[in-house]
């Protein structure tokens, strides 16, 4: 008997929406490393949920589990751009004094 995923289905759900939303731009290797888990375990449920037929209903789940990871990486990419925006006012200032 197999043990149970140590992972909801919500969980799963998201990573695989992660992941198509980042398809192009990212690898299973760094999405699964932000997650946390193991790459050939995201590869599986994707390709398990590309594998799946369509239940009724499932289509309002696919894009809630869509726009979170999307959500998601709007969130990360805001605070790598207030991270920049702060080391480039640091910056600034630091050559603005040098060149008094």
């Amino acid at each position: 008997m197999a043990r149970p995923s140590k992972y909801s289905a919500e969980f799963r759900s998201n990573a695989v929406a992660l992941w198509r939303a980042s398809a192009d731009r990212r690898t299973f290797k760094n999405i699964a490393a932000d997650l946390n888990v193991n790459p050939e375990t995201l590869r599986t449920w994707v390709r398990d949920a590309d594998g799946r037929p369509v239940a009724a209903g499932a289509s309002q789940d696919t894009d809630l589990a869509r726009l979170r990871a999307e959500n998601a990486r709007l969130a990360k990419a805001e605070k790598e751009w207030h991270l920049e925006r702060e080391i480039l006012r640091r910056a600034a200032a630091y050559f603005a004094r040098e060149m008094k």
